[in-house]
């Protein structure tokens, strides 16, 4: 049974926009299922059947309907007043292989289901409401964050188009957008799409992707910002092999017993943090000894990890960043090995508007759905209009078994409240 026929089972009275919605979700997962989950890789036949879908329910609603020179497909909803800065609702159509349905495209769906009671009303913005469905968000497919938001704004450089490489094809990204007939060579040159003076706001729906909304038991969120992150993906520790049995303790220069003393250096330092209410979070997603030269008698002269910290102020992850080094320089010291953190890459935080996040609460309590404050640990597109200097809104959907994989489990009825929120919401800005 799909999304479709169990939402029909017991109901009589459901809306439009969330059948037409539901529709769409089921449409996507039976076109771009690859089990265990779905895959929608950006300039791929999955993207292209997601954006498909919303761009014929954009037809039925009658709204205006263009591409930029990305294939970033804009959908709106004409104001009264066609020069006024617009309202874009935006989220990306692609996926992580194996991934979920709802990741990024319950978004746009859920601003065309605002378009689509707005219409149903036959009620006028006092300007153009756009929903934004962009390309190539996930960083699994070229290794770049937000790729489609910045080539809408012109952000990405010149030499990315040729040097970006697509992972599963070895396919340029120029190629890959050439091959849909959009226009490579106003990319290259810089021609901006969008231009922020004329945003008036951004406004991203996302399923949440931690467990957050799940334990708390609300089933909508309200973000305050976007951690900002550095990245470090050439950590090592060089210590020297030696017969496990023969070499005593002190003489030792075991890179495996160093790197596991800074794992928890680095723990101890978040729980600190946690302690004294500071948002943080931290991962070692790689943490591995060389597989030609290690064995069960040798003690380990090498090991490689990474680490990612975020946290919504940047200069807690800059602090972090020396206190780090600091501890990896006296851990090498006293351990007899040299542990080199390399050069980390590094995304700002975005902070969510307050005057919009206020609105949300609001608009939230009068329509008498739970909703709770809560940090996007995730990066989205949303950054790139924040960078750009436009108020931001995040709405986020909860959302049990996590994301990036197959088993994602948004509740169509989470949907329809966090929906109608979003339409009481455009109405309150007019």
């Amino acid at each position: 049974m799909n999304l479709l026929e169990n939402l029909l089972t017991g109901s009589e009275n459901l809306e439009p926009e969330i059948v037409a919605a539901v529709k769409i979700f089921d449409g996507m997962r039976e076109k771009t299922t690859d089990p265990p989950g779905i895959t929608r890789p950006a300039y791929g036949e999955g993207e292209n059947i997601a954006h498909g879908f919303v761009r014929d329910l954009a037809r039925e609603l009658k709204l205006q309907i263009t591409h930029d020179y990305a294939g970033n497909l804009y959908m709106t909803l004409p104001g009264k007043d066609r020069e006024a800065p617009s309202i874009v609702i935006g989220s990306h159509m692609d996926s992580v292989p194996h991934g979920g349905n709802y990741d990024g495209a319950a978004g746009v769906i859920m601003g065309m289901a605002a378009l689509h009671r707005l219409r149903h009303e036959a009620w006028q913005p006092k300007q153009d409401i756009t929903v934004m469905a962009i390309r190539a968000e996930e960083l699994v497919w070229f290794p770049k964050p937000y790729v489609g938001s910045r080539m809408a704004f012109g952000l990405l450089p010149p030499e990315d188009y040729d040097g970006l490489k697509r992972s599963d094809t070895g396919r340029s990204l120029a190629d890959c957008i050439a091959d849909l007939g959009f226009d490579v060579d106003a990319l290259k040159a810089g021609k901006a799409w969008l231009d922020a003076k004329k945003i008036r706001y951004y406004i991203e729906p996302h399923i949440e992707q931690g467990p957050a909304l799940v334990e708390a038991g609300m089933p909508v969120g309200i973000v305050t910002g976007i951690r900002g992150n550095l990245r470090y993906p050439f950590c090592r520790v060089e210590g020297t092999y030696g017969h496990a049995g023969a070499v005593p303790r002190e003489y030792r220069c075991d890179a495996v017993f160093a790197a596991v003393e800074f794992s928890s250096v680095l723990e101890k330092h978040w729980n600190e943090r946690d302690i004294a209410g500071t948002d943080f979070v931290c991962t070692m997603g790689e943490f591995h000894t060389d597989p030609v030269h290690h064995g069960m008698t040798k003690i380990p002269g090498e090991l490689r990890f990474t680490m990612d910290i975020r946290s919504l102020d940047f200069d807690v992850l800059l602090d972090t960043d020396q206190y780090l080094r600091k501890e990896a320089a006296r851990i090498s010291q006293e351990r007899n090995v040299a542990i080199d953190l390399g050069e980390f890459t590094e995304a700002d935080p975005a902070i969510m508007d307050n005057e919009l996040r206020s609105m949300l609460h609001e608009q939230a309590k009068n329509l008498g759905i739970p909703v709770m404050d809560i940090s996007s640990g995730g990066g989205h597109d949303c950054s790139t209009f924040f960078i750009q200097g436009i108020p931001c809104a995040m709405i986020f959907i909860r959302n049990d078994k996590g994301s990036h994989n197959a088993y994602e489990a948004m509740d169509i009825n989470d949907f329809a409240d966090a929906t109608r929120l979003l339409v009481s919401f455009l109405k309150t800005l007019g």
